[in-house]
Formats: C-alpha cells, sequence, structure tokens
C-alpha cells in the first residue's frame, strides 16, 4: 500500500465521485494530497471525510486567474507537484438546437481551457518525473444525443494527453487519460432533470452497457493510481477505456 509514498499530488474537483476517490485511495498508498473544489460547503465535508492530512483549495476550474493562483499554492504547500489529476469537470446534455454561446464556453471553460492553463501554470513546479492523468470520457468516442459539446471537451483532453506526452516527455512528465464511461457518482444529479426523469435516464444508460451496471468510483480511481505510479513508467500519451464495454 505505499505506491505513491512520498510524492505529492493534486486532484481537481476531489470532493466528490471519483475525485474524493481518488484522494482516498492516493492517501491510502502514502501520497501527500491536494484537492479543489468550487464549492466551500462541499469542499469542507470532502476534507472532513478525508482526514486531516489532505489540504483543500477553493478555485473554480474555468477562471484563469484562479489556475494560476492554485498553482502558487501549490508551490507553497509542497514545493514539488509530483502527480496531477485533471478531474473537475460538468456533464451538460442538451439538443443541438438548444446550444447557446454561454453554454458552450461553460463547458469548454471547465472542461478543458481551465485545465489547459493549469497544467501552464504548473509547468515550474512539477518535478523531475511526474505524471499527468486527465479524466476524458467515453463521449469522445461514441455518438450519444446531446451530448455534443460535452464529447467534444472530452476528446479534446483525450487528444491534449498525446500531444503533450510528445511536448513533455523530454522533462520526465507522463501524460495520461482515462475515459469512463457511466459512472455511479453525483455528477448524473447535477443535469436538472427531475427524479424520475433521472431514473428513467439513468435506466436507458445502464441498459446500453454491456455489463449491464454502472461503474464505481474506485475502479476508476485504482487505474489511475496505477498510472499515476512507478509502476507505470513506460506508459506515455495512453487513453484508458473504462466503459464496461460501452464503446464496442
Amino acid at each position: 500500500m505505499d505506491r505513491l509514498k512520498g510524492k505529492r499530488a493534486l486532484i481537481t474537483g476531489g470532493t466528490t465521485g471519483i475525485g474524493i476517490e481518488v484522494a482516498r485511495q492516493f492517501v491510502a498508498e502514502g501520497a501527500r494530497a491536494a484537492i479543489t473544489g468550487k464549492n466551500p460547503e462541499t469542499l469542507a465535508s470532502a476534507l472532513s471525510a478525508l482526514g486531516g492530512e489532505v489540504l483543500g483549495f477553493q478555485s473554480d476550474a474555468a477562471d484563469i486567474a484562479a489556475q494560476r493562483a492554485l498553482a502558487e499554492q501549490i508551490g507553497e504547500s509542497f514545493g514539488i507537484l509530483d502527480i496531477l489529476v485533471v478531474n473537475a469537470g460538468i456533464v451538460e446534455m442538451r439538443p443541438l438546437g438548444q446550444w447557446d454561446e454561454a453554454a458552450f464556453d461553460r463547458s469548454f471553460g471547465i472542461n478543458f481551457k481551465g485545465p489547459f492553463f493549469l497544467i501552464q501554470e504548473l509547468l515550474p513546479y512539477f518535478g523531475k518525473t511526474a505524471s499527468i492523468v486527465l479524466m476524458a470520457s467515453v463521449n469522445a468516442h461514441i455518438g450519444m444525443p446531446n451530448t455534443s459539446v460535452y464529447g467534444a471537451t472530452k476528446a479534446a483532453l483525450a487528444s491534449l494527453a498525446r500531444t503533450l506526452s510528445g511536448e513533455l516527455v523530454s522533462r520526465g512528465i507522463r501524460v495520461n487519460a482515462i475515459s469512463p464511461g457511466p459512472i455511479a457518482t453525483p455528477l448524473y444529479g447535477k443535469l436538472g432533470l427531475p427524479e424520475a426523469e433521472m431514473k428513467s435516464v439513468a435506466a436507458s444508460i445502464e441498459s446500453q452497457v454491456p455489463q449491464k451496471r454502472f461503474g464505481e468510483p474506485i475502479e476508476v480511481a485504482k487505474a489511475v493510481v496505477f498510472l499515476a505510479s512507478d509502476e507505470a513508467p513506460f506508459t506515455i500519451g495512453s487513453e484508458l477505456l473504462m466503459d464496461g464495454g460501452l464503446s464496442l
């Protein structure tokens, strides 16, 4: 249980779902962890659940100035950063005709623009060997209705794992992506749908997965631990699909 012993890690969007489970597994593996969250109450609750040694930073994933401030806070707290997990994100589902510029920019801001500039701001703080794990999505690979913008943001992240790998490998920084399918997290509850409709949507999604179930956050978190650890030194620019066979 010491695969990340002594490593310093930042998990964005670490207050619920996959993010908090990644933080929990990192701590169990010996890492010093920090998480971010936009909502101060949710952040405080997550920190309480994770224990006193995890650091928490309130940060808006879409705010470019906030990414600079976060990088400086990480530098002050850790000095050197060994692991970055880009997990903060939103899912907004709309038919093509119902998208407007503000909603489009919000999705790209949180899911891609903010992460891009966070990585840029963290460049001075990454250690001689470091790992970046980007949380993409199966929606970058399948034609699910009403996910045109969401799928595009996640396709951009998956592409970034490859392009930044070529750019940063000489610095000893490995970049990889994980593309989960439907995972049992509070994310779907944020779609703003009535409970009955949400249950119908969930049942419809579940029926399309060959394993006939949603994945669990811990299943994704275990994969993140592997990619972040010294067990994956030759894994660079990869994308791991974890979707129960949905993309087959």
